[in-house]
């Protein structure tokens, strides 16, 4: 299905009544899902495979925007964590999301397109994995090029938490992976090349499957090749893809990775010749790095959406208990 989207300012009212909102500089910013603190999980037993490191502590900054007002990035990581953000056991569906921030594989935009996704989940009845993972690039990746850390930490993110779904109330057969910009290709390339192990197994977590259950990417960079009609080679689309739900904007100028419209829309037409269950959003303005912040210059009808998406796949519905 493919949708052209004019309407900015829809959204859906159990987002609006049940996440709580902060108004800042007159934007809105989504609060905290519980009181409960979240689990913080190291994401390897030990050092990351085939991370050669960078100098220095990890380090955050306030990075300002006229478009959805002030938010924190990270960078320097070095030690890949899980974030698990648990909604009311009276609202949990069982299904979780593993939620991969962007930020150019330079940074990670950790509120705006992290800790706010968590919460919005939450509201939906879903658990909300953030995935910090490497960031900036290292020595020796390829310019221009996605770099091949994050690639890793994602997979092994999906397995981690598939192997420890009882414990955090999740169904082992609902999880999904959510990005946006550079973490739209995170999350894609995941979906994508689940067969293809990239690192050997270090663990019983290893052995567990890394394909996810669906995909949600919004307004994805690193997609197609540049100045060409068509994905990279490096994203092989299987037949066996999970289902995807795509958001972009016309008006998407990033540079990097080419986060153009484009990207999404080469996207959607590969994934309907291999058969892959997709859905595609394109509206015609909001920019890049919205996330599910609210206001009138964004397309913040894309979660509404989204949420239409994942209830048609039974994804909302709570599983009976075991």
């Amino acid at each position: 299905m493919v949708q052209f989207d004019e309407a900015l300012t829809e959204t859906t009212t159990v987002y609006r009544i049940t996440l709580a909102v902060v108004l800042l500089a007159g934007f809105v910013a989504v609060g905290p899902a519980s009181a409960d603190e979240p689990l913080v999980v190291d994401l390897w037993p030990g050092k990351a495979p085939g991370d050669v490191g960078i100098k220095g502590e990890e380090t955050s900054r306030i990075h300002p925007s006229p478009l959805v007002g002030p938010t924190k990035l990270i960078t320097n990581v070095t030690r890949p964590t899980l974030t698990i953000y648990r909604p009311p056991a009276d609202k949990n569906t069982g299904t979780a999301m593993v939620i991969c921030p962007g930020g150019g594989y330079w940074d990670l935009y950790w509120e705006l397109e992290g800790e706010e996704v968590a919460a919005w989940l939450n509201a939906q009845g879903i658990t909300g994995v953030i995935l910090k993972y490497r960031c900036p690039r290292r020595p020796g990746d390829v310019k221009g090029e996605p770099p091949l850390g994050p690639r890793l930490d994602a997979q092994r993110a999906v397995r981690l938490v598939r192997s420890r779904a009882r414990e955090w109330g999740v169904d082992p057969n609902r999880i999904g992976v959510v990005g946006f910009s550079a973490g739209g290709h995170l999350a894609l390339a995941t979906a994508a090349g689940f067969a293809t192990r990239l690192y050997e197994p270090i663990d019983a977590v290893d052995q567990v499957s890394s394909r996810p259950d669906f995909a949600v990417a919004c307004y994805s960079g690193y997609l197609k090749v540049t100045d060409k009609d068509e994905i990279r080679p490096d994203l092989k689309i299987p037949t066996d893809m999970p289902p995807v739900f795509l958001a972009h904007t016309s008006d998407d100028n990033v540079g990097y990775g080419g986060s153009v419209s484009e990207n999404s829309v080469i996207m959607y037409l590969a994934l309907k010749r291999a058969g892959v269950p997709t859905e595609l959003h394109v509206y015609a303005t909001g920019d890049h790095d919205f996330g599910v912040r609210q206001n009138d210059k964004l397309p913040s009808s894309w979660t509404g959406l989204c949420v239409r998406w994942l209830r048609s796949r039974d994804l909302l519905a709570p599983v009976p208990a075991r």
